[in-house]
């Protein structure tokens, strides 16, 4: 039984609709399977009954010809969307047991095709990390193993992971600068971070809700598409929210790209890079030469002031959303001599010190006589990042560059210097900024055997062609690499 573990998305959906297994059978081989990878920490709260339940009552379903898109496949939420009666984090301590009596969007969409919920992942606290060292439940570890534990990326490294190791058919996660796209690089996952406003953000713990949107981490681009479908659409709760059609994205893998324009931005050749990842970057662009499709070189000019300008936009935001975090309503308090004393009390005990320290920037930037310096300038500089994109447009149809700077690395090897880390950012917020879409594909390895990506950037509301894209990638990499299972 333990095969069905590694079977896709795709697979699980077409083998329990021939009827060859069901889905409490194949919920019980992945709650196993989540069983014997305790040690990676992947998940926060495991919910392994309502799961079986669930189970039951798709196979139930499925038995009177009623069937979802995602029915009864065994999948797991980052522990970043609300979920009615079951324990919610965020990675904090600050929300102690909170379980909310609504569902997020998002989840509720899944619920309804047949997803079932085998628990919540862990994350970096309030999604504010790139290697999930910052949760309060301890950091998660990437199945990829060389010499030491090595990190999933983050925030979302508790869905890469979980995915990597084949505990669940695929995960919910969300992207604020890279939250879905570093991890899937790191964990030789495919992630996609859709354009801004598809899915809705209503039910999830806001960072930075201008730059925050959910999506899937999953094995392969098929994959990615089928939950993406069930994740995206129009809600009136959120005021961000697109009414827009989704396109027919599972269809869209299959098509060729002979005649696109593939863009490749000058500004992404960065010193220091390793040649593994230039090497990648130079293989991808012959893969996509092979497929057909024309390579043109543009310009991003304002590419090097992305990365400052995210990190004073999210803070900022943060710091606003994360003031009702108070001890007051809901969550954990710790009783001061007043009412000033209380907050200070229980905002020191809830949040980490990688929380407080983007408040305390976020505060700063927004303050009297440094907002116009600070925040209004990087606002300034967003919008000629999305006019770089808009220009770009006119001469490619989708831009190809490295996920990440590096392979995962060791945990505790950065966490203790957060400007290096932060540049863990550097080829995936100029998509936040501009709200584009943008997908990572596991596409090689570097020399120690750990997996690298390769990024997919299109243009607002097209990601039928950034799946077409990264469909002839996946498929010219062939990329079939898993880590051993150490961790059983």
């Amino acid at each position: 039984m333990t095969e069905l573990t590694k079977l896709t998305l795709d697979g699980a959906l077409a083998g329990m609709a021939a009827g060859d297994f069901s889905s409490e059978e194949i919920t019980k081989a992945h709650i196993d399977a989540c069983m014997e990878a305790a040690d990676l920490n992947a998940f926060i709260t495991t919910t392994f009954e309502l799961a079986l339940d669930q189970a039951k009552a798709s196979d139930a379903r499925r038995a009177k010809g009623e069937v979802g898109k995602l029915e009864g496949a065994p999948l797991a939420v980052k522990d970043l969307f609300c979920t009615e009666g079951v324990k919610t984090t965020a990675g904090s301590k600050i929300l102690g047991d909170f379980k909310p009596t609504y569902e997020s969007s998002v989840t509720a969409n899944m619920k309804a095709d047949g997803m079932v919920m085998l628990g919540k992942l862990n994350l970096d606290e309030f999604a504010m990390g790139s290697s999930n060292e910052t949760s309060a439940f301890g950091n998660v570890v990437n199945p990829w193993k060389v010499d030491a534990e090595l990190v999933p990326g983050g925030s979302s490294g508790g869905s890469a992971a979980a995915v990597a190791a084949d505990i669940c058919l695929g995960a919910t996660a969300t992207d604020t600068g890279g939250s879905i796209r570093q991890p899937a690089s790191f964990t030789g996952t495919v992630g996609i971070k859709p354009t801004y406003g598809r899915c809705s953000r209503w039910g999830i713990v806001a960072f930075a809700s201008s730059l925050d949107q959910a999506g899937p981490i999953a094995k392969t681009v098929k994959d990615s598409a089928i939950l993406l479908d069930s994740m995206a659409g129009y809600d009136p709760k959120d005021s961000t929210s697109l009414n827009v059609e989704n396109g027919n994205w599972v269809g869209a893998c299959e098509k060729s790209v002979k005649g696109m324009r593939i863009g490749i931005p000058k500004e992404y050749t960065i010193d220091g890079m390793p040649g593994e990842i230039q090497s990648l970057w130079d293989q991808g662009i012959d893969w996509m030469k092979d497929a057909g499709a024309e390579i043109v070189p543009i310009s991003l000019p304002h590419t090097k002031y992305a990365l400052p300008a995210y990190y004073i936009v999210a803070p900022a935001e943060a710091s606003s959303n994360l003031a009702r975090y108070d001890g007051m309503r809901y969550g954990d308090r710790v009783q001061g001599e007043d009412l000033v004393d209380t907050y200070e009390r229980t905002r020191a005990a809830g949040f980490g010190a990688e929380v407080q320290r983007r408040i305390m920037i976020g505060t700063y930037v927004l303050s009297a006589g440094y907002y116009d310096a600070y925040y209004l300038r990087a606002q300034k500089v967003r919008t000629r990042i999305a006019e770089d994109f808009k220009n770009a447009w006119e001469s490619c149809d989708a831009i190809l560059t490295p996920t990440a700077p590096s392979a995962p690395f060791a945990i505790g090897r950065k966490v203790d210097d957060p400007v290096t880390m932060y540049l863990n950012d550097i080829f995936t917020v100029t998509t936040n900024l501009a709200g584009l879409p943008g997908i990572s594909v596991p596409a090689g390895l570097d020399a120690s055997g750990l997996p690298l990506g390769l990024q997919v950037i299109g243009k607002a509301l097209d990601e039928e062609t950034i799946f077409s894209v990264a469909g002839a990638l996946e498929k010219a990499a062939g990329f079939t690499a898993k880590p051993e299972k150490w961790w059983s």
